[in-house]
């Protein structure tokens, strides 16, 4: 159950992360807070992770083998989408209803597992994944809200939910493609390769693009700190749980956030929770307590 305990402390930093990044959104813009978790991410990856590792564990620094670089690859880019689609959602409804359309992502991670992994299904885990989804699906119902704007955002989120689990997909195909006898490492080299692929990427588009959120990032530095240490922080410990449980199981319990979510959004973003929000809630930690019995 070793993976259970990284994807629970990934899911609290990860809500942490968001909710800062969030914030930053209404000074960087989309892209250029999606930019901050990975620019400022990836120091902590590649020069306090995975040297901290190497001690630890005494392995040096694999090679890793022609399949691994596709994986990486689809890993990094597809996260960088999905990142900048969840906060493109997060600015047209509150905190925690953003959440829940991200959140469909479990069926969807399944789905995918099962294509491009082979990772298997128990009919026990499919009734989690199912009930828990469906808690996030009622919380994503809000009465007021506009049909237009409903369903742009129903979309965005789903879109955003679909880009998350290929990532989670990529990455979980990397880390096994290394074939390493210590599953730390594989997924710290994993997780350091990709924020660097990531940071790069985008600090490529901003100079050629959009210079001025360079030089804006640059002036919110203190804040990007903490958002791309929480960002590296969560992302090592979903690589571990990546690492030693299927996708699925990982982003199942990863619903958890949408109960991290309905903290911050009381405590500060001040924004009420509906019962049909509450309702909703249930259902997830229905879900997420039967994955954790069937597991």
């Amino acid at each position: 159950m070793l993976w259970a305990v990284f994807t629970l402390i990934a899911a609290a930093a990860q809500t942490a992360r968001n909710a800062m990044q969030r914030e930053l959104t209404a000074t960087l813009g989309t892209v250029g807070a999606t930019h901050v978790r990975f620019l400022f991410g990836f120091p902590f990856a590649l020069f306090v992770f995975l040297p901290g590792v190497m001690v630890v564990t005494g392995y040096s620094l694999p090679s890793p083998p022609p399949v691994f670089w596709p994986w990486v690859v689809a890993g990094a880019v597809m996260q960088i989408a999905a990142t900048a689609t969840m906060l493109s959602v997060m600015g047209e409804r509150s905190f925690v209803v953003a959440y829940a359309y991200i959140k469909t992502e479990p069926v969807q991670v399944a789905l995918f597992g099962l294509i491009f992994l082979h990772d298997k299904v128990t009919p026990l885990t499919a009734a989690a994944i199912v009930i828990a989804t469906a808690g996030v699906i009622v919380i994503s119902l809000k009465a007021g809200a506009s049909k237009v704007s409903t369903k742009r955002s129903t979309a965005i989120g789903l879109v955003s939910g679909a880009l998350f689990a290929l990532s989670a997909i990529g990455y979980r195909g990397a880390i096994l493609s290394l074939h390493l006898p210590h599953f730390v490492m594989a997924a710290t080299f994993t997780l350091a390769v990709g924020l660097v692929m990531q940071a790069a990427m985008l600090t490529a588009y901003l100079v050629l693009r959009e210079p001025k959120v360079l030089r804006d990032i640059g002036r919110a530095w203190k804040p990007s700190l903490f958002a791309g240490f929480m960002g590296a922080f969560a992302s090592e410990f979903w690589f571990l749980a990546f690492a030693i449980a299927t996708a699925a199981n990982v982003r199942t319990l990863a619903l958890v956030e949408v109960l991290f979510a309905q903290g911050v959004t009381h405590l500060v973003f001040k924004e009420p929770t509906t019962r049909r929000e509450l309702s909703g809630v249930v259902l997830v930690v229905l879900g997420v307590l039967l994955l954790v019995w069937a597991y």
